[in-house]
């Protein structure tokens, strides 16, 4: 186990995140958090990677997040949260979940890359299991198929869409084309080119070219946004 350099000023608004595993999933993980002022350890057995992070997050270390002993040294047992970003190497994902429920982290995320994985993470004690690679192609086949910018699904059938205002909303009110009732969606927001961001309220005109923000249950969202958003 070899530590690298830490930052001589660390962040110190929110509590610490401890991050297993330096590829892309796990490093883009890290990048963000630093991004968001959050102090990032970050581990992986990979002296490479380690390196090549080292003047990036907050602290880096060499080490195996499967071995005890190395995990107490690191003082995991004083952080609450962490993300497991291994994927490819199952044994070493299970592992390193058991290794840190046992150390006593309670807020754990770990990636999977099936079904069946996810489960295991779920039983040994992960508290969030994520799927970037479904995630992803969930959003992608929306967004091929539809006239969406973006996509994102949840677990109880509730969805929020990015996309483009369908015809028989333009030039008109929310409330005129009373979206709620005729389609059973929810309109967020409005994002006009070249404008800011607006909260909708039923006053708000749509107008073509407008980019929705909708709530709403999965299949309501996905006919919405199949709706024609060009004459």
């Amino acid at each position: 186990m070899s530590a690298k350099r830490t930052r001589p000023q660390p962040f110190g608004g929110t509590a610490p995140v401890l991050v297993v595993g330096l590829g892309r999933f796990g490093s883009a993980v890290c990048e963000s958090l630093v991004r968001q002022g959050v102090e990032v350890m970050a581990v992986d057995v990979d002296e490479a990677r380690v390196q090549k992070y080292a003047d990036e997050f907050t602290y880096t270390v060499r080490a195996d997040a499967t071995d005890g002993e190395a995990m107490r040294q690191l003082g995991v047992h004083e952080i609450q949260r962490a993300v497991v970003a291994i994927g490819s190497d199952i044994e070493s994902s299970v592992l390193s979940v058991i290794t840190l429920s046992e150390a006593g982290i309670s807020t754990i995320y770990a990636k999977a890359i099936t079904r069946k994985h996810g489960k295991i993470l779920t039983s040994i004690g992960a508290s969030h299991v994520i799927y970037p690679e479904y995630v992803m192609g969930q959003r992608v086949a929306h967004m091929v198929t539809g006239g969406l910018s973006d996509y994102l699904e949840f677990e109880d059938e509730f969805a929020i869409a990015r996309c483009y205002a369908p015809v028989e909303t333009w030039d008109r009110t929310l409330m005129e084309s009373a979206l709620r009732s005729r389609h059973t969606i929810t309109v967020v927001g409005v994002k006009r080119p070249g404008e800011a961001f607006t909260y909708a309220v039923p006053e708000t005109v749509v107008r073509s070219g407008d980019e929705l923000v909708v709530s709403g249950r999965i299949p309501d969202v996905e006919r919405f946004t199949a709706l024609p958003s060009r004459r």
